[in-house]
């Protein structure tokens, strides 16, 4: 089994940064992608940003030059940085793991991230 738990949410003015992270716990060996992905009020769950276990990186276009997401192996931990954050960033975010067996998926609990124009 693996746990996901992530932190780092809030209400933050346009233009501002937040910095999300998620720990990973229980077979994190069994762990392969790990990921972020959005729901905002009324819209479907969209991937924010996703890297791979040896580091290769994959971005929306909407928050390409703007997020950056990173993870420490270590540490079974994947951050997502945003600067210069807008409006229409605000939505749940929610951690997503991917397994090597069956790319099985694993997601957090989610945690709110509200930009205030």
């Amino acid at each position: 089994q693996v746990q996901l738990v992530e932190s780092g949410g809030g209400l933050v003015q346009t233009g501002g940064s937040l910095r999300l992270s998620c720990a990973a716990s229980g077979s994190t060996f069994t762990i392969n992608a790990m990921g972020w992905y959005r729901q905002a009020p009324g819209k479907q769950r969209e991937l924010v940003a996703r890297i791979s276990r040896t580091g290769t990186t994959d971005y929306a276009d909407s928050v390409k030059d703007r997020f950056t997401i990173s993870r420490d192996n270590a540490k079974n931990t994947v951050y997502l940085q945003m600067n210069s954050l807008k409006f229409e960033d605000t939505a749940v975010y929610y951690c997503n793991a991917v397994r090597y067996y069956k790319n099985l998926e694993v997601w957090g609990q989610g945690t709110l991230v509200t930009v205030s124009s």
